[in-house]
């Protein structure tokens, strides 16, 4: 299968407040996995960085263990490829809640009498919780921009022109520059300046939570931040509420045609 549904997240850095993202302590791992396999949840294997994936689920995972079981994919090649490969990316989700981890390749063994795969369990794991606020993914056709100031090595700044991929009354998230390193979680950045179709520029302190490395469905990397609004007023507050409104009702309308 190729990659047309599913996006991969990588958190590079978090503050404290996401910190929920990741999963390290072993016990808490065994127990996502041994969740998966009561639920039967499909997974989404991606052999090193190929677009291309097999769907596969957990059939047992001891508590007590070093590994796990997952049955094998419908496609030979992909199990193939499955096999040979030095990493493995495995998405699903759980309880509607967005499930990542890496495996460090798996070994062909028979479960029950029927072929599968074992695999050691994954040192953590990604979860994205549902977010506190409704979350707009911007529309391609109606770009959202932000102009982000960013300080520079002399002493001056730049201004750094960020789509944004998503936005709510809470914050939003935009397309990192290239160097990871000018933005990190925590940072405040006043001065921003955002530009909803049909409204005036709109002028926001922005605080950033978090950066995560996304390989887009067509295989590109981009960098996104996750940034907090901070003090926004409410008039300001509302003119974003009318733009997340106006465009899920023009969805809902072409939805209906």
């Amino acid at each position: 299968m190729s990659n047309s549904a599913n996006v991969r997240f990588e958190l590079l850095e978090a503050d404290h407040e996401y910190s929920q993202y990741l999963v390290r302590d072993p016990r808490e791992v065994r127990f996502v996995l041994k969740q998966l396999a009561a639920k039967h949840a499909l997974i989404s294997a991606y052999p090193d960085d190929s677009p291309h994936f097999g769907l596969v689920s957990v059939l047992e995972a001891d508590k007590d263990g070093q590994q796990f079981v997952m049955d094998v994919a419908a496609d030979a090649s992909i199990n193939q490829a499955l096999e040979s490969a030095g990493r493995i990316i495995c998405i699903t989700q759980l309880d509607r809640v967005k499930v990542q981890f890496q495996l460090e390749g798996v070994t062909r063994v028979l479960h029950k009498n029927t072929p599968a795969f074992a695999a050691d369990y994954p040192e953590s794991l990604l979860r994205l919780q549902r977010r506190e606020y409704f979350r707009l993914v911007a529309p391609v056709a109606h770009a959202i921009t932000c102009f982000i100031p960013i300080p520079g090595a002399g002493g001056g700044e730049r201004i750094h022109e960020a789509r944004v991929l998503d936005i709510s009354g809470g914050g939003l998230a935009v397309v990192a520059p290239p160097n990871g390193t000018m933005l990190h979680p925590d940072m405040e950045i006043p001065n921003c300046r955002l530009e909803i179709p049909d409204s005036p520029p709109i002028q926001i302190t922005l605080k950033v939570r978090n950066i995560f490395r996304v390989t887009m469905r067509n295989g590109i990397e981009v960098l996104r931040a996750g940034c907090q609004f901070v003090g926004l007023p409410t008039s300001t507050a509302n003119i974003i509420h009318r733009y997340i409104l106006k465009v899920e009702r023009d969805r809902a309308s072409r939805a209906v045609q």
